[in-house]
C-alpha cells in the first residue's frame, strides 16, 4: 500500500495492475508531482515486482524475425512458452479498426481467458503500430452520441493503449479513458477498475537487429547498473508560482522536478533555454526527457548502454520503421537507448507520461519498465506506446535509493 502525501494530508492509495502491483511498496521515495502540489509520498518495505510467468508475449506470424525475436526473449528472461500467442496479421505499421478487432483483440482476449494471471502483454517486432480508419461499428457510433461532455476522439490510437483494455469486450473507443493506475487517479472514480486494465509494452524497433540490441542491452545493464548523466530539457524558467499550472506550464515544471529528483543519483544537467540540446552537447547520456522538436530528432546525444529516454512531441512514434523519418522514438533506438515513450498521432500533452513520477520509479530500483509508465500514464485507450523489456530494472543493481 502506498501513502500520497497532499499538503502534509496522507491519502492512502492502492496501487494494483494485476495481481502483485496492488501490494507492491516502493523503498523511501520522494516525488514531486504536479506544479499545483508538491505531494507525493512513496515509502515502506519493497516486494516482488512484475514476474515473468504474468507477461504474455505477441508475435504476428506474418513477421518471422519478430516470433524468432519473441521466442529469443522469452528464453532470456525465462517466461514461460505457453505465455507465447502467435496471432496473423498483416505486418504493416497501420491496421484498420475492423482488422484490429478480428486479428488482434479478439484472439488476445480469447487467449487471456485461460490466463487469468496475466498482467502485462509484450508486442513484438512486426505487430501494428497504430489503429487507422474511422469508428463505423452501432456501438461506437451509440457511444459517441452517449459521451455528449467529452472531446470526441480522432480515428488514430496505438494498437498497444487499445490493448490495455482488451479485457473488456465492449469497451467505447470514442476518446481517451482515465488510466485507474495513474497516481492522481487512485482515489478517483474512473471508467475502469484496476482489474480490467493490463499493462502494455513492446519490443520493436526500425530492424529485428535493433530489437535484439535492445534486448541484450537491458539484461547487460541489469547486472551493473545503469551510469552516465541524465539530461532534461525544459523550454522556461521553473515557475516562482505553482498552483494554477495546466498544460504547457504544468509539463514544463514537471521536467524541472524530474531533475531535481535525478540530481542526489546521477549527474543531471538541466537546460532551461529555449533551444534543445545541441550536437555534442550530451555526452554519456543515460536518461533523457525533453522538449520540442517535432518529428526532428536532434543528434545531440551520446547514448550509454542501456539508456531510457522520451521527446514530448505529438508525433514521435508515428513510425518505426520509415526509412528517412526523423521521428524521436525511431531514431533514439537506432541511436542506441534501451526504452523509449512517444505517441502515434496527436495526443495533448496532458497524456504524456509524468517525467517526475517516471523517472522517480525507475531511480527507485523496486519497479520494473512498465510498472514505472503504468503508474505514469495519465490516460488509456489512446495514442501512447512504450517501447522496451517491460521487466527492464536499470537501477536494481544500485541500490540507489536506500
Amino acid at each position: 500500500m502506498y501513502k500520497i502525501v497532499h499538503y502534509g494530508v496522507p491519502l492512502e492509495r492502492i496501487c494494483s495492475t494485476g495481481k502483485r502491483l496492488h501490494s507492491r511498496m516502493s523503498r523511501k521515495l520522494i516525488i514531486i508531482f504536479f506544479s499545483f502540489a508538491l505531494f507525493v509520498l512513496y515509502f515502506a518495505a519493497s516486494a516482488q515486482a512484475l514476474s515473468p510467468n504474468e507477461i504474455l508475449v505477441v508475435a504476428n506470424g506474418q513477421e518471422k524475425d519478430g516470433v524468432e525475436l519473441a521466442r529469443f526473449y522469452m528464453q532470456e528472461r525465462q517466461i514461460p512458452s505457453e505465455n507465447l500467442l502467435v496471432i496473423q496479421t498483416a505486418a504493416n505499421e497501420g491496421i484498420a479498426r475492423h482488422f484490429y478487432d478480428d486479428e488482434i483483440a479478439a484472439p488476445v482476449r480469447k487467449f487471456l481467458q485461460d490466463k487469468p494471471n496475466i498482467s502485462c502483454l509484450l508486442l513484438f517486432y512486426g505487430m501494428p503500430l497504430r489503429i487507422d480508419g474511422r469508428l463505423s461499428s452501432p456501438k461506437s457510433q451509440e457511444a459517441k452520441q452517449n459521451h455528449t461532455t467529452r472531446r470526441q476522439r480522432d480515428p488514430v490510437a496505438s494498437v498497444d493503449s487499445e490493448l490495455s483494455l482488451v479485457k473488456v469486450e465492449d469497451a467505447p473507443v470514442d476518446d481517451w479513458v482515465a488510466n485507474p493506475y495513474f497516481v492522481k487517479f487512485q482515489r478517483q472514480k474512473t471508467t475502469y477498475k484496476k482489474g480490467q486494465v493490463l499493462m502494455v509494452s513492446r519490443l520493436d524497433g526500425p530492424d529485428a537487429a535493433t530489437v535484439r540490441r535492445v534486448i541484450t542491452d537491458s539484461l547487460a545493464v541489469e547486472e551493473k547498473g545503469l551510469i552516465g548523466t541524465a539530461y532534461f530539457d525544459a523550454r522556461w524558467p521553473e515557475p516562482e508560482k505553482k498552483k494554477k499550472l495546466q498544460g504547457y506550464g504544468l509539463y514544463d515544471n514537471a521536467i524541472h522536478q524530474a531533475a531535481r529528483i535525478t540530481k542526489p543519483v546521477l549527474p543531471t544537467i538541466l537546460d532551461e533555454k529555449g533551444s534543445l540540446f545541441a550536437a555534442g552537447q550530451a555526452p554519456e547520456a543515460a536518461l533523457y526527457c525533453g522538449w520540442y522538436s517535432l518529428a526532428k530528432y536532434v543528434d545531440a546525444f551520446e547514448w550509454q548502454q542501456g539508456a531510457v529516454a522520451y521527446h514530448i512531441a505529438s508525433a514521435e512514434c508515428t513510425t518505426l520503421k520509415k526509412k528517412d523519418s526523423q521521428v524521436w522514438c525511431k531514431r533514439l533506438l537506432e541511436d542506441g537507448v534501451a526504452a523509449t515513450i512517444g505517441p502515434v498521432g496527436e495526443p495533448y500533452v496532458q497524456a504524456f507520461p509524468f517525467p517526475q513520477v517516471f523517472f522517480g520509479l525507475l531511480l527507485d530500483g523496486d519497479f520494473t519498465l512498465v510498472e514505472a509508465y503504468s503508474l505514469s500514464l495519465p490516460f488509456i485507450s489512446w495514442k501512447m506506446v512504450l517501447i522496451g523489456d517491460p521487466l527492464y530494472q536499470p537501477f536494481r543493481a544500485r541500490g540507489v535509493l536506500p
